[in-house]
């Protein structure tokens, strides 16, 4: 049979082969159709032969041809076809499909739907022909028959599609499905339709059939809803990571994980793989990318998550998005920070904002998921790093110095965006042993090509590096080397932190240390002094890591490496026998500093005691060095004076004269060597074996021995430093002066530290000391005068103090709080003198200061911050106990001696203490308030003790001391009420916001700032904004901005003086000195974080919006959802208004506070505005407006519009006013230009103006949509052209003529601002008005 039809299929005409397949049954084809396929013959050939004889524009031949496709693609479906048959049956099939009618190709479509609904299919090759029926469909003209409905081609193609994408698929056909899409030509509305339906799949398909499928879809999408489907996979896998990381963190076991971590992480790398090339290949892909992640920034946690994290850093690899990605990456993070800023200040946004996540762990996990093969991530995280970096790192200021970033600051978010920035660097370091080197080598170079601007958070992120892996960067040695060609041209500082950075590396690589040594050698003598200083700082810091054999061993010695490293130098050439060859080299090195620049020696002299501290072998080489330097200007005769040969110490070069050397640095660090050693290295000596050292160190005490006793017995007269001599700092004479009082004094403090620490509390050394001080304090005060004569400052007025931190500790100690019965006598003397004990607070105070500005102290353990911070906390304690015992009040009584009292000074250290701790040692502040209290307590009991707790029991000692000092009946001291408030501000952020204590911290300074009344503007700016601040932590601060407001508005009266306002009392810190401008413009500022607080609600309640909703229901749940935001929008607003309200009627006078006002308010209408457009994109659902937004409205037009100009009104009549009030001449010129000064800058005027009208135009347009009203208490003008008053213009110009020309050249424009009008407008509004809804004003009878 099918040689016959194959036969008569070769005839020219076809009439016969129609005959004979008429005259088959449709059965016997179809069974000889499929045994042809079976047996492999030629089915191809068979199967034109039977279309050839069944030609459409016949009603049987298409009908046959109708069965015959059925039946093949059954064939197709079956299993018992090859692959290559199968495909020839296809290619026939499409060939011939656009030849079929509609009606019946409307039916094979129908066929194929169901064969899917059913699940019929077994292999899904079929489908290859669905997407021609498809096509084929839609070109049909005529109409077709679905279900009831006569349709289009297109319509009835669209309705088909609609059917298949609510069915349910197969799992295993899913992508066959989606392939077969990408052939089908489809409408926007199909796309969509077809996407949502792949996207729904996602959740039912195993994870290794999502990237072919995610491929697929992306080809699908780009006929027009790119956007719906990244957002869908963007979606899944954020989905998909949260129960994965659920799964890990709850209290399943990790069998029980529904997918592994590197499964998972290997899919979605996978999937951004395929996502990139897709946007290779279409840039729209990308554009719509960056479109959906901008959307979100609104709320950044919305769309940013570790995936979609993931895939911008893998898109930043194709060159035309690279900056976009960062830019948005960047403002992204910093926004986030920004938020969290504002978040944890505001309890009212706390309580309406869920908890957000944090953008750092979400960047940090993308950094740890980065390990399973995400190459494509991996150079993105890095550029990211440094990016970060370099834009949020430390910036130069004016004076050359840096914004060092500390834990005080860290809540800016810049400083975390910085630091997030080293945190990717270092844990992606970490990860990859690739990507090491280049990082490496960029921070190498940013430190070296830096010079001029801050590094510090650079070399921090090198020492981190270094620290992690010495000996893998051993390769990256050759570029280490390289940096330090560049050592000698960088700031001392930057030398400092590189050279101790990289100690881990000197240690494993001999090349690396003795390209250092050469290099530092040729800086040594290099012609710039940081050049050298810088050379001196090398050393010192290699002699303290390389530690000889035989040095002691403590805590401060140990070496920062790792094991690995500590392995390595045991086995190497580089041990401690070798250390001393090495040490003793550059000992030698140091020697030759000795003869340069005072700089350079004091420098040298700082780093010894370090060293020897560290290094106690090269003890005697560097005792041995400081005995041959003093003997140069020591007088070996016992009677000679003064001891010590200051002539030797300044250097006289023509006109020019400095200091050579620094004498008193020398003479402290002698000092300090030689306490060390003999607490720490003599005790250990057998007496037999080191008698001669015992002799050469007696040498060095019996000279300082030497020089107090001759420095006691020395007159200023012997130093030539007497009242008569000259100090001048512009002849030769008074330089050289000023340089040796400031060697004295130095030699003083040295000299006083030197006694204490040898005296055993004996009374003859402390008359010594006192002797001593006596000295310093004739000389100081010589100075102090001279300066005080002299138009130039003295340097010496503020003398930097040598004495050391622990000394200041143990002297204020043994002054204030030792009690021993055998220390009394002695102490007494130093007790006797007031001047004494002010002078050693006063030098606490110096040091603290010291700390505070640079995180470090001068002298002896500087660079070591756990010794700081003991001093520190005995410190705190002896000033702490001695604020307390005798107070201000009683200790000024008695005062005869000028300057601060002792009890003011200690109250002035601890606030600076208590700020440099929370700034430096903020992660050891229980420790610190632990330190502080006196008790016996030790253990467990007082571990549990909470911080809170803690500064609570501080807090109320000086609320304590506040109290007495309000209710003292004698001068109020401004200066310790200030400092008080100052000190309790910065232990109020200690206390948690929800324990009993914070609340009792907030009531106690309610009740202040209510029942006290203080005219001084500093102390109210102060109280009431710390009262403010904590109030914010526990609720919005908008009842209490009204009520202040009410408070002002009483006591500076209306702007209408025929209206008497009512006085209100709610704080009695409002008074009329402290109401303009202290207290006004600290509430317009209070008015202004809430303002920003509204704002950046209402941005993001529009971002929420914005997001596409795919249904109204879905739409209305998000309108539901912000509903308790919107209320408490509104409730915020509508206090503001009467905030407001009260100010604008408020007599306030001119300069800040009305520039302040008027801005203010333009922020007002504008957040007004913003918060309407927001109502008109909520219009679209048919929840409409809420009543309490229509009463807001009604009361800005009835209390705050109308208002607004009148205020406007009487600003401008003000000024115009000044003129003819008749007040002295001097006195009108100094208001009158102050006063054009302000009309010139007064931008606020036409910007308010501008900001009511954008208000109620937005509004007109909201009454449209919302068929609601809102304008009706609103009164619009028609007009707003500016006119000259003719009458006005008549009076200016006569009262002119008759004053003068003189008056009428200095005030021209003040002149011509009185006649010209306001808009007539505002003219318009300012009448008929100004009584309305006033109830606290009353009219005078």
């Amino acid at each position: 049979m099918d040689q016959k039809i194959l036969s008569l299929a070769a005839d020219k005409t076809i009439d016969r082969l129609q005959k004979f397949l008429q005259t088959l049954k449709e059965d016997d084809l179809t069974r000889l159709l499929q045994n042809q396929a079976v047996k492999r013959k030629a089915t191809g050939a068979l199967l034109r032969a039977i279309f050839k004889g069944s030609p459409c524009s016949e009603k049987d031949g298409a009908l046959r041809r109708r069965k015959i496709y059925t039946c093949c693609i059954q064939l197709v479906e079956s299993r018992d076809l090859r692959k290559d048959i199968a495909s020839e049956i296809l290619g026939l099939l499409m060939l011939e499909a656009h030849c079929f009618p509609g009606p019946l190709l409307a039916e094979l479509a129908n066929e194929f739907v169901d064969f899917i609904r059913e699940g019929s299919l077994v292999n899904g090759k079929s489908l290859e022909l669905l997407p021609i029926v498809l096509t084929a469909l839609s070109t049909k003209k005529e109409n077709l028959t679905y279900g009831e409905d006569q349709l289009s081609g297109k319509e009835f193609k669209k309705r088909l599609i609609n059917t298949l994408c609510s069915t349910t698929w197969d799992q295993q056909f899913v992508v066959q499905l989606t392939v077969m899409f990408k052939d089908v030509p489809l409408t926007t509305e199909e796309v969509e339709c077809v996407v949502g339906k792949v996207l729904q799949m996602f959740s039912k398909l195993n994870l290794q059939e999502i990237p072919p499928l995610v491929h697929q879809l992306l080809v699908v999408s780009a006929k027009g809803s790119r956007k719906s489907a990244l957002k869908g996979v963007i979606a899944f896998f954020n989905e998909l990571d949260k129960q994965h990381r659920n799964e890990l963190s709850g209290d399943k076991l990790l069998d029980l994980v529904t997918v592994p971590s590197g499964e998972l992480r290997h899919v979605e790398g996978t999937v951004i793989l395929h996502i990139v090339f897709a946007i290779k290949l279409d840039c729209e892909l990308g554009r719509e990318l960056l479109k959906h992640l901008k959307a979100g920034r609104g709320d950044s946690s919305n769309n940013l998550c570790p995936f979609s994290v993931a895939l911008l850093l893998s898109v930043t690899r194709i060159q035309r998005f690279e900056e976009q990605v960062f830019d948005l990456l960047k403002t992204s993070i910093v926004k986030s920070f920004k938020d969290l800023q504002l978040l944890q200040g505001s309890k009212f946004l706390q309580n309406l904002v869920p908890h957000r996540t944090c953008i750092s762990a979400m960047i940090l996990e993308v950094v740890k998921n980065s390990v399973n093969s995400w190459d494509h991530v991996t150079q993105g995280l890095v550029e990211l790093g440094f990016i970060l970096m370099d834009s949020y790192g430390p910036k130069k200021i004016l004076d050359g110095k840096s914004i060092e970033t500390n834990s005080g600051l860290s809540k800016m978010p810049n400083r975390h965006a910085c630091k997030l920035g080293a945190d990717i660097l270092l844990e992606t370091f970490k990860i990859h042993e690739v990507i090491r080197q280049e990082i490496l080598e960029q921070v190498l170079n940013r430190v070296v090509t830096r010079a001029s601007a801050p590094i510090s958070h650079f070399l921090d992120l090198l020492s981190s590096v270094i620290m992690y892996a010495p000996l893998v960067l051993q390769d990256c040695s050759s570029k280490v080397i390289e940096a330090f060609d560049y050592l000698s041209l960088l700031p001392l500082q930057t030398v400092h932190g590189l050279l101790k950075a990289l100690q881990p590396l000197l240690k494993v690589s001999m090349s690396m240390r003795d390209s250092l040594i050469v290099v530092l050698r040729k800086a040594m003598f290099a012609s710039q002094l940081d050049a050298r200083k810088s050379a001196v700082a090398g050393f010192l810091l290699l002699l303290k890591n390389f530690k000889i054999l035989g040095s002691l061993s403590s805590s401060q010695c140990s070496q920062s490496i790792g094991l690995s490293q500590v392995h390595v130098d045991i086995h190497s050439r580089y041990n401690s026998v070798a250390n001393e060859t090495f040490c003793l080299e550059i000992m030698d090195s140091l020697r030759r500093c000795l003869g340069q620049q005072a700089d350079v020696r004091v420098m040298l002299y700082e780093g010894f005691y370090d060293v020897l501290r560290r290094n106690s072998e090269l003890a005697n080489s560097i005792m041995q060095t400081l005995l041959s330097q003093l003997k140069q200007f020591y007088e070996p005769k016992p009677d000679l004076l003064p001891p010590l040969k200051l002539e030797a110490c300044v250097l006289v070069q023509g006109n020019q004269i400095s200091l050579q050397e620094p004498l008193d640095y020398l003479l402290c660090c002698i000092q300090h060597c030689l306490a060390w050693y003999k607490s720490s290295v003599m005790p250990l000596q057998q007496r037999d074996e080191e008698e001669e050292e015992e002799g050469f160190y007696q040498e060095l005490d019996d000279m300082l021995e030497s020089i107090t006793n001759r420095m006691i017995k020395s007159e200023l007269e012997d130093f030539e430093l007497d009242k008569s001599a000259d100090f001048s700092q512009s002849t030769g004479i008074g330089t050289k002066n000023n340089i040796s009082a400031s060697l004295v004094m130095g030699i003083c403090e040295v000299l006083i530290e030197y006694n204490f620490s040898i005296s055993n509390f004996s009374k003859n050394k402390f008359e010594d000391i006192l002797s001593l001080f006596m000295c310093y304090k004739k000389l100081s005060d010589i100075l102090n005068e001279k300066a005080g004569k002299g138009k130039g400052k003295m340097t010496n007025k503020t003398h930097d103090s040598i004495w050391s931190m622990k000394f200041v500790s143990d002297l204020l100690t043994a002054l204030f709080r030792d009690n021993i019965q055998s220390h009394e006598e002695s102490l007494s003397v130093l007790r006797s003198s007031s001047e004494f004990m002010r002078f050693a607070v006063i030098m606490a105070l110096q040091k603290v200061q010291q700390l505070k500005e640079t995180g470090r102290v001068r002298g002896p353990d500087n660079q070591n911050p756990d010794k700081i911070f003991q001093n520190l906390c005995d410190i705190t304690r002896v000033l702490l106990w001695r604020y307390t015992s005798i107070p201000t009040s009683v200790e000024e009584s008695g005062k005869k001696e000028k300057g601060k009292s002792i009890s003011l000074l200690c109250l002035e250290g601890l606030q600076k203490i208590f700020t440099a701790v929370q700034q430096y040692y903020q992660p050891r502040t229980e420790q610190f308030l632990r330190a502080l209290e006196v008790t016996d307590k030790e253990g467990e009991e007082d571990a549990e003790v909470s911080v809170t707790q803690r500064a609570a029991f501080q807090i109320r000692q000086f609320q304590r001391s506040l109290l007495n000092l309000l209710s003292s009946e004698e001068d109020f001291n401004s200066k310790e009420a200030l400092l008080l408030v100052t000190l309790l501000s910065t232990l109020a952020k200690l206390l948690e916001p929800s324990s009993p204590q914070f609340v009792q911290m907030l009531s106690w300074t309610s009740k202040i700032c209510k029942e006290n009344s203080q005219e001084d503007a500093s102390f109210c700016k102060s109280l009431m904004s710390l009262f403010f601040s904590l109030h914010a932590l526990v609720k919005s601060p908008v009842t209490l901005l009204r009520d202040v407001s009410q408070d002002i508005h009483g006591q500076l009266g209306d702007i209408d003086q025929d209206v008497e306002v009512e006085k209100t009392n709610h704080f009695a810190m409002v008074t009329l000195k402290t109401a303009a401008p202290t207290v006004c413009l600290l509430v317009l500022s209070q008015a202004e974080k809430v303002l920003e607080e509204v704002d950046w609600l209402i941005t993001r309640l529009k971002g929420q919006v914005s997001q596409e909703t795919p249904s109204e229901e879905a739409s209305s749940g998000v309108t539901l959802l912000n509903q308790p935001t919107e209320k408490a929008i509104i409730v915020q607003l509508g206090t503001l208004l009467t905030f407001f309200h009260e100010l604008v009627q408020t007599a306030l006078p001119s300069g800040s506070c009305v520039d302040t006002l008027l801005k203010d308010l333009c922020k007002m209408y504008t957040i007004l505005t913003a918060l309407v457009k927001y109502y008109l994109q909520v219009c679209r659902s048919s929840r409409g407006i809420p009543k309490n937004m229509e009463k807001l409205v009604k009361l800005s037009g009835s209390h705050l519009t109308p208002l607004c100009y009148s205020y406007i009104s009487y600003v401008q009549n003000k000024s115009s006013d000044v003129k003819y009030t008749g007040e002295k001449k001097k006195e009108k010129t100094a208001v009158t230009t102050a006063m054009a000064r302000v009309l010139r800058e007064t931008k606020p005027i036409p910007n308010l103006i501008f900001a009511i009208e954008q208000y109620e135009k937005f509004l007109i347009q909201l009454s449209k949509k919302s068929k609601v009203n809102l304008m009706q208490h609103m009164k619009l003008s028609t007009s707003r052209d500016f006119k000259i008053k003719g009458n006005i213009l008549d009076m200016v110009l006569k009262e002119d003529g008759e004053e003068g020309d003189e008056e009428v050249s200095a005030t021209p424009a003040l002149s011509m601002s009185s006649f010209i009008a306001l808009p007539s407008r505002a003219l318009h509004q300012s009448t008929g008005n100004r009584t309305k809804n006033q109830p606290r004003r009353k009219e005078n009878n």
